[in-house]
């Protein structure tokens, strides 16, 4: 039996390698830091104070706070701002990634240097917190993009109900995500041998406008037709939340 997967599982997909790509940008050109870990960065914050390290729980707890503040700010917008973009949150990553870029060039130059300095860094965790919302269902995420430890557990719970007797689409969507995250990874991490910091925050910044201006000006519209078309077939009736006008380009 073949397996088919909608836009919007594609489209996670696209954005999961784009996270990969966020994080190999960030960890390849700074001191180790994550913006897509924050298991690692909360390991870090603890065992810092145990090995006299307070620079490493210091940075650590910072970029936690602002990979959460990305998701809270991403999370209100969604709710006031963009109700008719379900992805707007990857707008607010563009400018985040654009901002730390800007920041890298204005501290260490275009080509001089090959580091981040944890400057820019904060805003690339900023913004990796906030692409994190851009799959929700009820108020909650419905598809991580970054943390791939909950996408393994549901990859290994799909693999146990394809052995029960399911099938192949109970896990290979997330294997799929999983294996996407790896790709924009090292994809980022071939970019990064041959570019300086700034340079590598600035490619990853224009593919995230890139995709940004596809999600907020077509994938949105295509998201919120098929989130209509469900409501009607479970209700009987046609929403009243999008109209015509809504779904013009």
């Amino acid at each position: 039996m073949s397996v088919t997967f909608d836009s919007e599982t594609k489209l996670s997909w696209v954005l999961a390698a784009l996270a990969g790509l966020i994080g190999a940008a960030a960890f390849t050109h700074s001191a180790g830091y994550f913006v897509t870990f924050m298991t690692g960065n909360s390991e870090r914050a603890a065992l810092g104070l145990f090995r006299q390290q307070p620079w490493l729980a210091i940075t650590a707890a910072l970029l936690i706070a602002t990979f959460v503040g990305g998701v809270v700010v991403a999370s209100l917008c969604k709710r006031h701002l963009w109700v008719t973009h379900p992805h707007g949150p990857t707008v607010l990553t563009a400018l985040s990634l654009a901002t730390a870029t800007a920041v890298c060039v204005t501290t260490h130059g275009w080509s001089q240097s090959n580091d981040l300095s944890f400057a820019p860094t904060l805003f690339v965790a900023f913004g990796v917190g906030a692409l994190n919302t851009s799959f929700t269902k009820d108020g909650e995420v419905s598809t991580p993009l970054s943390y791939v430890t909950g996408t393994l557990v549901k990859m290994g719970q799909g693999i146990e109900r394809h052995i029960s007797g399911g099938s192949a689409a109970q896990w290979l969507g997330y294997f799929l995500l999983y294996l996407s995250f790896v790709l924009g990874a090292a994809i980022g991490g071939g970019i990064s041998l041959a570019v300086s910091g700034a340079q590598m925050l600035a490619i990853v910044s224009t593919l995230c406008f890139l995709t940004a201006g596809y999600t907020y000006f077509h994938g949105d519209r295509r998201a919120l037709i098929a989130e209509s078309n469900a409501r009607t077939r479970r209700t009987g009736r046609l929403t009243p939340q999008i109209g015509v006008r809504d779904l013009r380009p």
